[in-house]
């Protein structure tokens, strides 16, 4: 807590003791800065800093300065005085620090005893699938589902933005609970749905079209002649690795459900295009062709949901 001389008071907390000390050095030094008449000096510089119980107290702490507190406040207040041991402070905090991240149990064993879940958000596609046992995210599936009951005549299905807050929220309980129910009230909004799916799609560490693809799928589209363009995407699709092509499959079987009711909800295969393009393919290094690489994006999609049939059909098809 921070008193100033003209009686502002400002309270600034942590639990990390070289921060606190950092924040001490910018603090003293921006007084330093002052005009000699506005200066205070280092002698009488002092903050009141609300300590946690958790940690170890500083060990450069004045014991003898403490002030009376009052009975109401529970918190320990202490006074810091500037020292020329600041350094050697801060190198024992940094040597505890390092003490302490070294003796914390690996990812694995937390994961083991069920303290940290597998996050679904953020990870790659065939590790979900390898630990839901499945090629295709139920998250994925439970999406769909919930869409193409209530969300086929929405108007602008996918294109308009559902609330981010609630998005964020959905996520969470995605990454931290096995059952989910989209059917809750508290995702009535069928743009939060789409959003959440949007955003699982967009946070992949590696896209739905895997990186390696990007440029042949690319060169792909830039055929001229229809039909050769065709068996040329379909030729990529069927060498994606199991997982990205049953996902693939199973969205572009519901976006086509979308297309279809175009009259009612005004989603085009155009319109999907542009909103899905970006999102489940890009070059793994942006260039200065990115406007060029969006509108080959838009139109890969475009045409996968047009021909769909013909691209995810059996070879008699």
């Amino acid at each position: 807590q921070i008193t100033t001389v003209s009686g502002n008071e400002f309270l600034l907390q942590s639990d990390i003791d070289f921060l606190i000390l950092d924040w001490f050095h910018a603090i003293k030094n921006a007084i330093d800065r002052l005009p000699k008449e506005q200066r205070i000096t280092s002698r009488n510089l002092e903050f009141k800093l609300r300590r946690s119980s958790s940690i170890e107290l500083l060990n450069n702490l004045d014991t003898e300065s403490k002030e009376p507190k009052p009975e109401h406040r529970k918190s320990l207040i202490f006074r810091l005085n500037y020292s020329a041991s600041d350094t050697n402070d801060r190198n024992r905090v940094k040597s505890r620090l390092k003490k302490f991240i070294s003796r914390r149990p690996s990812l694995k064993t937390l994961q083991e005893k069920g303290l940290i879940k597998d996050q679904i958000f953020g990870s790659h596609l065939h590790l979900v699938c390898e630990h839901e046992k499945s090629t295709v995210p139920q998250f994925v599936r439970l999406c769909i589902k919930a869409v193409e009951r209530r969300g086929l005549d929405v108007d602008g299905i996918y294109r308009v933005s559902g609330n981010l807050a609630t998005i964020q929220k959905l996520r969470f309980v995605v990454n931290q609970e096995e059952k989910l129910n989209l059917d809750d009230s508290q995702w009535e909004d069928i743009h939060v749905v789409t959003g959440a799916l949007k955003m699982f799609f967009r946070e992949l560490p590696e896209p739905l079209f895997p990186y390696c693809f990007f440029e042949q799928f690319v060169e792909a589209i830039k055929i001229p002649d229809n039909t050769t363009r065709i068996k040329s995407i379909r030729s990529l699709v069927k060498k994606l690795p199991r997982p990205n092509y049953d996902t693939m499959k199973i969205l572009f079987e519901h976006l086509q459900k979308i297309a279809a009711k175009e009259s009612v909800n005004l989603m085009s295969t155009q319109s999907l295009g542009i909103v899905f393009g970006p999102t489940l393919l890009r070059p793994e290094k942006e260039t200065g062709n990115m406007a060029v690489h969006m509108l080959y994006q838009n139109q890969i999609v475009e045409l996968m949901l047009s021909e769909y049939s013909k691209i995810f059909g059996s070879e008699e098809d």
